[in-house]
């Protein structure tokens, strides 16, 4: 089976002919939408509407454009040839010039079960690229002077606890609430996603038990699912609407968006919709996964490349909101020593080879999505996918690679400029290989020395390889992260350095511990955590600590430091009262800081 194409009609122009010509789609669209006035400054100089309808013709017969156009088009075909085949999921992608559809396609299969391609009107579930029409709903209720970005958060939603300093709007539309992230609260409350179903109620829940922040609000950027919730809870109580029934009044139904609403009952029938699928068991069988909450404000948006065209046009047209709201959508936000972050309103400033990015991801289940403006060329891609190794975000880079090719400053492909030639010796591999703790987390970055190259991950088995870049700094395979072990004389232990825009994290270097089972037999018992709710058990088996919860398998710990260990992407550390006997254990994952646990009965 053939997936069938569907292009846009106009093809893309060429600079100087697009500065001064409008596009028929563009032309449809204005007259659908009433709407005269551009505001784009592409377009300054007025051009009779019969003049650029007959220019328009023209162009669009160009028999070298279509050549062009036709090319491009089979370039970005070729990015998803490997999914566009009837047995496999796959992805929709639209390229937008100047708030008009250029190419829209669809690849693979929104329904394998019944043999349903996907297309570009295909509704894909788009996870976080939710936030940012949370983050405008939001702003529309300040514009009418309903709320403050500086409101207390309390103020709406008191069932927050007090944690003494204020936590504010702003904060969590630019995630530096200290707020701990609810997803993984959840998932260590023993919650099963897409085998739960999981209210907003439940999320108010959790986040109510919590006495503990991850750090003062303002003082850091830390992803957290739990302050966008928290804003669509918000919307909600001032508008006496649903986010739902507020966003299609407010920003939907006037942009035109009619396949986009916040999917706010995950047992309601949606024509049109691409399911999700994942390899998953033991026997790596492809199976459905489909997230079963209902939860909205951070996620659980439905759209379609098509649609989100509409929502790329309203950045430059400002149909909805106007040109103030839409300034500030893109404003950074600063923390509390006056770092400017690159996280707007749930719009993350970036840059690819030179050109200035806007835009925003998403994973949820089997779903991926990438949202991503290149503002300074008016280009701008989609792409939604129903598959978790999709990648939408790279593949959407790829395909900025061919549309805006004569345009980039900086080559495709840097690696950083990794230097194997340069490569650290075994004995320094030895030396810097073990577990690296920072002061504020419980978690950990473990460097093992595996077949002559250093690894890094969260425990001893396995890890990402670390490309050398000289200097004793390394870029994390597969990622941008940059590592830098440090030796520190004469011959005190080593220290790794991550780099990062807010300021160097230094982590200090401990061996790898290596408990007996005698001294593994100490941390065994129950332990229960009321900011969770729930109890987990620590056991001995075969010389390995394990722990067991609620509607989980069995999970085996792996030791990193004296009282540390790690599990999952978790970190697990244990306290001691007076008499060094263990007391209880904090839990921390990488959105999630020292929940505590006491041991019951000691």
């Amino acid at each position: 089976m053939t997936v069938s194409r569907v292009s846009a009609t106009t093809p893309i122009l060429a600079n100087h002919v697009r500065d001064h010509v409008l596009t028929l789609d563009r032309l449809s669209c204005i007259s659908e939408r009433k709407i005269v006035p551009m505001k784009s400054d592409r377009r300054r100089n007025a051009i009779p509407l019969a003049a650029i309808m007959a220019a328009s013709l023209v162009i669009v017969t160009g028999p070298s454009l279509l050549a062009q156009q036709t090319s491009l088009e089979a370039q970005v075909d070729e990015i998803f040839a490997a999914w566009d085949s009837p047995d496999s999921a796959g992805c929709a992608v639209s390229i937008m010039r100047d708030g008009s559809i250029v190419y829209k396609q669809g690849y693979g299969m929104a329904n394998l079960e019944y043999g349903i391609p996907i297309t570009p009107s295909s509704i894909f579930h788009v996870a976080s690229v939710s936030k940012q029409f949370t983050a405008f709903a939001v702003m529309l209720l300040v514009a009418e002077g309903k709320i403050s970005l500086n409101d207390d958060v309390r103020k709406h939603v008191p069932e927050v606890p007090d944690f003494g300093p204020t936590i504010t709007i702003r904060h969590l539309i630019h995630h530096a609430s200290g707020l701990r992230d609810q997803w993984s609260l959840l998932s260590m409350a023993g919650w099963r996603f897409e085998g739960d179903v999981i209210t907003q109620k439940d999320v108010l829940d959790i986040t109510s038990r919590q006495t503990a922040l991850n750090f003062e609000p303002g003082a850091e950027y830390l992803y957290s699912n739990t302050g966008y919730t928290l804003l669509g809870v918000i919307v909600e109580r001032i508008s006496g609407e649903s986010l739902r029934e507020f966003a299609e009044e407010n920003i939907f139904e006037p942009l035109g968006m009619r396949d986009t609403h916040f999917h706010d009952d995950h047992r309601m029938i949606v024509k049109n919709r691409a399911y999700a699928y994942g390899r998953t068991g033991e026997d790596d069988a492809l199976k459905t996964r489909i997230p079963d909450f209902d939860v909205v404000g951070a996620t659980s948006l439905f759209t379609t490349v098509e649609d989100l065209a509409k929502w790329d046009r309203n950045f430059s047209d400002a149909l909805v909101g106007g040109s103030d709201l839409i300034e500030q959508m893109h404003t950074r936000g600063v923390l509390n020593n006056g770092y400017e972050i690159p996280y707007a309103f749930a719009l993350v400033h970036g840059e690819h080879r030179g050109l200035r990015t806007v835009g925003h991801g998403g994973a949820d289940a089997g779903y991926r999505s990438n949202f991503v403006r290149y503002p300074d060329q008016g280009v701008t891609i989609a792409v939604l996918c129903n598959f978790p190794s999709s990648n939408p975000g790279g593949k959407a880079r790829q395909v900025a690679n061919v549309y805006l090719a004569e345009e980039f400053t900086e080559p495709a492909g840097r690696d950083g400029g990794a230097d194997e030639s340069r490569e650290i010796s075994d004995v320094e591999r030895t030396r810097a290989a073990g577990v690296y703790r920072g002061p504020s987390t419980d978690m950990v970055v473990v460097l093992n020395n595996r077949d002559g190259r250093l690894t890094a991950g969260s425990s001893r088995d396995g890890g990402q390889p670390l490309v050398h870049l000289g200097n004793y700094r390394f870029r994390v395979a597969n990622s941008s992260q940059i590592l830098a072990v440090e030796f520190p004389p004469p011959n005190g232990g080593p220290r790794l350095r991550v780099p990062s825009d807010a300021g160097d994290r230094v982590l200090e270097w401990a061996p790898l511990a290596d408990p007996t089972s005698e001294q593994l037999a100490e941390y065994t018992g129950t332990y229960h955590s009321d900011e969770l709710g729930v109890a987990y058990q620590f056991f001995v088996r075969d010389d390995k600590l394990l722990i067991r919860q609620r509607k989980r398998d069995d999970v085996t710990l792996v030791p990193t430091m004296a009282d540390r260990f790690s599990y999952g992407g978790q970190g697990i550390t244990f306290t001691r009262d007076r008499r060094a006997k263990i007391d209880g254990f904090t839990l921390s994952s990488g959105r999630v800081r020292r929940v505590r646990f006491e041991r019951v009965g000691a």
